[in-house]
């Protein structure tokens, strides 16, 4: 009997999958995301409708009405347009940039996502200024590139020298929030200037522009390494719908086209998103309303002994905790169904991020913290 024959049959399903799995990919860390609100109440043994969700920086005032007139117009059997047609001239119309330069994703993840997948091989490198948004170096493990820390400052202010040292030959882009997700720091203009004089892909997230009204995105034209990208989630309150957008050369615009999924913009999706900016002066005034309520959150934590909140340019605050740990606060916030954002990163050990909510959510916040601090 030959060799072949007494060899033992491999059973089907039997094959080590993972040896076919990429080796900087085995053990990948999952981004850690806003844990969906019914699992919140179940752990608090409370009705969904009693949960005080202010973990995921959302909207609490929903988005515009025209949206759900929009979605009674969607034909779902048909795809939509994979080059973008309309929803890119509407986002050129309302920013105030040439549609060429405009390109829409499935959030603004996507975009990150595609960026990375457009610029970055194994073995590159991305500068990124931590504390900060963690799909950043989330995209780039996926990518396969390292991610260099550039600090901020003791202040979480971008620290532009600390980015210059960073740089090596290896670094191909720098990753930047403004205003910064979660501390809510906004760079200057000269700040950018001087990170695009570096001559690499700078890419500058302006996810929570509408409530600062501060971008860069003038710069576009005059910078063809700057990428400026924004989303419909915060401000429009379509955060389901996954709808974002990027300012950025037409060369680039037209390499993503080329890259991405024909149909990356679901129709459900674009159709809200127009039907926002339709509506933006509505909207604008709500995201007026979540200003407010900011400056009003941040004045009422002033007021709680141990806590040193931080000043924002977004829909958050982030503040210090000085007198307890944060884990045990959270625990007992959560029996209370009050859920905020505590994270992983060293510096933010003794910090939790509030997500602005309705002026009844920051005041049972507040009380809350008032008791348990």
């Amino acid at each position: 009997m030959s060799q072949r024959a007494d060899k033992p049959k491999e059973r089907p399903g039997s094959i080590d999958i993972e040896r076919f799995v990429l080796p900087h990919l085995v053990d990948l860390k999952s981004f850690d995301p806003a844990v969906p609100i019914e699992q919140m109440a179940a752990r608090a043994g409370m009705p969904v409708e009693d949960i005080v969700r202010l973990n995921a920086n959302e909207n609490p005032y929903g988005p515009s009405p025209k949206v759900a007139e929009a979605l009674r117009r969607l034909q779902p059997h048909i795809y939509p347009d994979p080059l973008q047609r309309k929803i890119r001239e509407t986002i050129g119309d309302y920013a105030g940039v040439d549609p060429s330069r405009v390109i829409a994703g499935a959030g603004s993840d996507e975009l990150i996502d595609l960026l990375f997948r457009l610029f970055l091989a194994p073995g590159d490198k991305i500068i990124n200024c931590d504390p900060t948004f963690g799909m950043y170096s989330f995209c780039a493990r996926i990518a396969g590139a390292e991610v260099e820390s550039a600090p901020r400052d003791a202040s979480f202010d971008l620290d532009v020298e600390a980015v210059r040292n960073a740089v090596d030959s290896k670094t191909k882009m720098i990753l930047i929030n403004s205003p910064n997700n979660p501390t809510g720091n906004i760079p200057t203009m000269k700040q950018v200037k001087a990170l695009l004089d570096m001559g690499l892909v700078v890419m500058v997230d302006e996810a929570y522009y509408e409530f600062c009204g501060e971008t860069f995105a003038p710069l576009v034209p005059e910078h063809e390494n700057l990428v400026v990208l924004r989303t419909f989630s915060k401000w429009a309150g379509i955060a389901a719908l996954r709808v974002g957008y990027g300012f950025m050369s037409p060369t680039l615009v037209n390499h993503i086209i080329a890259m991405k999924s024909p149909y990356n913009v679901n129709t459900a999706g674009e159709l809200a998103a127009i039907a926002s900016l339709e509506d933006a002066d509505f909207l604008l005034d709500r995201v007026r309303k979540v200003v407010e309520e900011r400056e009003r959150l941040f004045s009422r934590l002033q007021g709680i002994r141990g806590i040193r909140p931080l000043r924002s340019g977004g829909n958050y605050v982030l503040s210090h905790l000085e007198t307890r740990r944060v884990d045990d606060l959270f625990e007992d916030l959560a029996s209370k169904g009050i859920f905020l954002r505590r994270f992983g990163h060293e510096r933010l050990a003794e910090y939790f991020r509030i997500s602005v909510g309705t002026p009844e959510q920051t005041d049972a916040v507040v009380e809350a913290l008032a008791e348990l601090v």
